[in-house]
């Protein structure tokens, strides 16, 4: 029985065209951020906490009413969150998302297609228009797998710098599994000892070990990043055979892909599933990616996507075994007709499926925690814990100087 967990964000009035959109968000206030952060302009701001209000000079917005600003260009789509604190929350104002498939033909040319760049450049266009009419003052822009794989990687990033004046940051895989915990480990399940938080990706998939204490965010004890993420694994096993027997291997065939380079890591964390098991300690998983959301929209049977039913959401893992299995199965006529699958992901679902049925042979936990939510949101979150601590260091010089006067 699929179970919700108390939902930790809202969402204040977004005129984006994200289809999945984003509302609130704990944001903590111990978290720096890794990595440079710009203006809208493209310039970097070391300044965390400076506003941009038109006619105003920086630093006379209240931190309050500053916008903040997530880019996350990976290989299968380009995602903008736009937010402003609230207390200890933020409420978002603006999302976007488009699916610019920025990675396909990489596995075959090792190279970003002239096709792929200029669908990601118009998608980083529109999120660069959102960043002037939102007034952000401070931003993170960053691109993930196929940015760090591709030969000319570094040439589409100038491009992007010099068409959009977006600066987009190649983030190690080290730093996306940061992101994606820091975004996302609010849904884990309560309890403390280790857990398994994962992200599948369009090139990459992360997997975290983290050692968890209430109330704060977990500490990573061990990750790896894999090279397989929907459509990495999808080009390399070619494409979608006709009949059910040609299928199974297929998806056989790329189930053992992903097992063997999670070996290492399965090797590495199988001391601590042993001692959870004898301790009898139900094993906590949580996963962020669009595998795992369409499959929870599959499991309740929803004519369409809605992230309000799916983010913080339990799914038993026996039941996302079975749809895996269902889904892989099917042709793919079949399966683009599936509510909230469709043509976008009808080819690219079977890997996700196979790699995420991969994580469950690791760490075989009863039940699947859902999270809408992941690098965007640690991005957030870093940058207003850092403005945060700078406007009560500001406030505090501010009450020194009254009171010394």
């Amino acid at each position: 029985m699929a179970e919700n967990h108390p939902p930790a964000m809202r969402e204040e009035d977004p005129d984006g065209q994200e289809n999945r959109p984003q509302p609130r968000e704990t944001a903590p206030g111990d978290a720096p951020p890794h990595g440079p952060a710009s203006r809208p302009d493209g310039q970097t701001q070391p300044q965390p906490a400076r506003a941009t209000a038109p006619g105003q000079p920086w630093g006379h917005q209240p931190f309050h009413r500053q916008a903040f600003a997530a880019i996350d260009l990976g290989t299968n789509n380009c995602r903008l969150l736009i937010a402003r604190p609230q207390g200890d929350n933020f409420v978002v104002i603006d999302a976007f998302s488009r699916v610019v498939r920025l990675g396909e033909g990489l596995a075959q040319n090792g190279r970003l297609s002239q096709e792929a760049m200029d669908r990601a450049l118009g998608a980083l266009q529109v999120c660069a228009d959102k960043l002037r009419r939102r007034n952000v003052h401070l931003a993170r822009s960053v691109a993930t797998e196929a940015c760090r794989r591709a030969e000319n990687g570094p040439e589409f990033i100038e491009r992007v710098r010099r068409e959009t004046g977006i600066m987009l940051d190649i983030i190690s895989a080290k730093e996306e599994a940061r992101l994606a915990v820091l975004g996302c480990h609010l849904l884990l399940e309560q309890g403390e000892g280790p857990a398994m938080i994962f992200d599948i990706g369009g090139g990459s998939t992360e997997l975290v070990l983290v050692e968890s204490v209430a109330g704060e965010v977990p500490r990573i004890h061990d990750w790896q990043s894999v090279p397989w993420g929907v459509v990495s694994l999808t080009e390399t096993c070619g494409a979608e055979p006709d009949g059910a027997e040609a299928r199974a291997a297929r998806y056989a065939h790329m189930r053992e892909t992903v097992r063997d380079s999670l070996a290492p890591f399965t090797v590495r964390v199988w001391d601590r599933l042993q001692a959870e098991q004898q301790r009898k300690q139900p094993l906590r998983l949580l996963g962020t990616s669009g595998t795992v959301t369409t499959l929870a929209s599959v499991h309740l049977e929803l004519p369409q996507y809605d992230r309000r039913a799916v983010d913080g959401l339990s799914v038993p893992a026996e039941s996302m075994r079975a749809i895996s299995a269902r889904l892989s199965g099917m042709e793919p006529r079949e399966r683009r007709q599936q509510p909230c699958i469709g043509r976008e992901r009808s080819d690219l679902v079977v890997a996700g499926c196979a790699i995420l049925e991969t994580i469950l042979d690791i760490w075989p936990a009863d039940q699947l925690g859902v999270a809408d939510r992941g690098i965007r949101e640690g991005i957030l979150r870093s940058l207003m814990a850092a403005g945060g601590a700078g406007e009560k260091s500001r406030a505090a010089l501010r009450r020194m100087k009254r009171e010394g006067g």
